[in-house]
């Protein structure tokens, strides 16, 4: 009886640990731990942050949202220099795509050389934050793969992406995912822009586009 009892509690264990390993493998868009979005930050929070006076919070909220961080740079780069764009994105970030980023958008990242940019390109494609965790984690400690995963997401596919998956883009809540499982199996991106686009305008669902695929 002590022996079942000991492989039962065994089992259990092993069950949550992959229950947990599983959801955390699921987030296709890197866990924030306080880094801000300029596409969904509020004004306050904008003000908040160093080098963004009011007029420039003013065109940040006219102009986004911002598709790239290739784009949200270059708006930037006429207004602050190369330094204050470096200390800003310590705070402020458009999440790059692993595996479309060009290499000048992920040498945007604080801390982030011309070594490190190398291996984020050299295991394309990426399936999963999983995947971004084990590779990169060959070069870095899990305190600065923690950090970086807040800079990137992987897309997720519409017919396929668990809660997590979805609940994983930026500004996405229980509303919408019930909205994007609602209309599964999706044919096509075409079907996807009509029916999401009855709950959101269309510069929220061209947003939302860069971070889903069909493949």
């Amino acid at each position: 009886m002590k022996q079942w009892r000991k492989l039962t509690c065994i089992a259990a264990m092993a069950m949550v640990l992959v229950i947990g390993f599983v959801g955390i493998a699921g987030s296709q868009a890197g866990k924030n731990t306080g880094m801000l979005n300029p596409n969904l930050a509020g004004e306050k929070e904008l003000l908040a942050l160093p080098h963004l006076d009011a007029k420039l919070v003013k065109e940040i909220l006219n102009k986004r949202p911002f598709l790239s961080m290739a784009a949200f740079h270059a708006f930037l780069s006429d207004s602050l220099g190369k330094e204050q764009t470096a200390e800003l994105y310590a705070k402020l970030f458009v999440p790059i795509n692993l595996n479309t980023a060009t290499e000048e958008e992920i040498l945007l990242i604080p801390g982030v050389g011309k070594r490190i940019a190398h291996e984020f390109e050299e295991y394309r494609p990426y399936r999963g934050l999983a995947q971004f965790r084990r590779e990169i984690g060959k070069y870095v400690d899990e305190k600065e793969v923690a950090r970086l995963e807040q800079y990137v997401f992987v897309p997720i596919n519409l017919n396929t992406a668990s809660d997590a998956d979805i609940l994983s883009i930026p500004g996405v809540g229980s509303k919408m995912l019930h909205e994007f499982k609602e209309y599964r199996p999706y044919k096509s991106l075409e079907q996807f822009r009509r029916q999401i686009g009855k709950y959101v305008d269309k510069k929220e669902l061209t947003r939302l586009e860069t971070y889903i695929t069909l493949e």
